[in-house]
This record gives structure tokens, sequence and C-alpha cells, in this order.
């Protein structure tokens, strides 16, 4: 079984893969459009995270879960990815760097949830990232360590970098 990371998936699993390979997602965009109230922020104060939306593509890692863990490993992304629903389970094919297309498990953002956010432009994303913190952290650690990791595996995602600018910038936002 193979899961999609394009976010936190990609830095921070929460298992050990059997294999990991790049890969890329056709129909669908990697966009800060998810407010988060618990992990990133609260429901007073709400952070923002990551989601795919259609159209597009992404490039992120391909995660093959060990099929004697496959149970466990699949409870534990229901409970850490599908908590408030705001995400929808999809399979949908992968092309891996290695040529192979595999079908693999991608959360996709739930554009009819109250905690979807549409069409923010990288200054106000910025805002809302700059001030909120949840359970898992500060929301700048997140979008900061996305960007990283993205630049560490020699991708680029324009608007996410723009708004990770943004939030270095003290007086930007």
């Amino acid at each position: 079984m193979w899961v999609f990371g394009y976010g936190s998936l990609m830095w921070r699993p929460g298992f050990t893969p059997v294999e990991t390979r790049m890969a890329h997602l056709q129909g669908y965009h990697r966009s800060l459009c998810v407010y988060s109230h618990i992990h990133r922020g609260s429901v007073d104060n709400p952070g923002l995270v990551l989601g795919l939306k259609r159209g597009g593509t992404c490039d992120g890692l391909a995660l093959s879960i060990p099929e004697k863990q496959a149970d466990e490993v699949l409870c534990y992304l229901r409970e850490r990815e599908l908590a408030n629903q705001v995400y929808h389970e999809k399979l949908h094919p992968l092309k891996l760097d290695d040529g192979r297309v595999v079908e693999a498990l991608v959360y996709v953002a739930d554009e009819s949830h109250a905690q979807y956010a549409d069409n923010l432009s990288p200054h106000d994303a910025a805002l809302i990232v700059r001030g909120a913190v949840g359970i898992s952290g500060p929301n700048i650690d997140y979008v900061v360590n996305t960007v990283s990791h993205l630049k560490e595996m020699g991708l680029q995602d324009n608007n996410l970098e723009n708004i990770a600018d943004l939030l270095r910038l003290k007086n930007a936002v």
C-alpha cells in the first residue's frame, strides 16, 4: 500500500516506510487551503495547513506502507488526517520517479467543509500562519519545514515559497 506525502507526511510520516520514492500526482495541486483548529492553530486562532485542491499537478513523496503494519498505519493515518473530516481519502494513481505507476492513498481537501480556506492571497495566508500555534507547534514552523524539505528534494512550489518569504520578512505581514 502506498500513501502520497505532499506536506508534513514528507518529513514526519509517523511510520517507517519500506520504500520512499519521488512521485508525481496529476489532477491536484498543493495549497494552504485548510484552517487548522488543532495541530497548527486553535478554534479561536486557526492556522493553515496543506490540502490537495483540484487541478494542476503536485510532486511529493510516495511512501510504501509495510504490509505487516498496513492495518496499524492505515488506522494511524485516518486518525491523523481524518480527525475533523476536512479531507477525503481517495485512491489515485501516482507516477514514481522510476517510471512505475502505483495506486496510492491521497488526502484531498473537502471544498464544502467549514475549514476549507479558498482563494487566500499569499499575504492573507502569511498573516494567518504568523500568529497561529497548535498542539503540533507554531504554524510558521510547518510552512517553513515544508518549503525546506521541498527544496532539499529539488522541488519547487512558488506559491508556498512566496508565503514562506513573507513570513521571513517581519514587516511584510
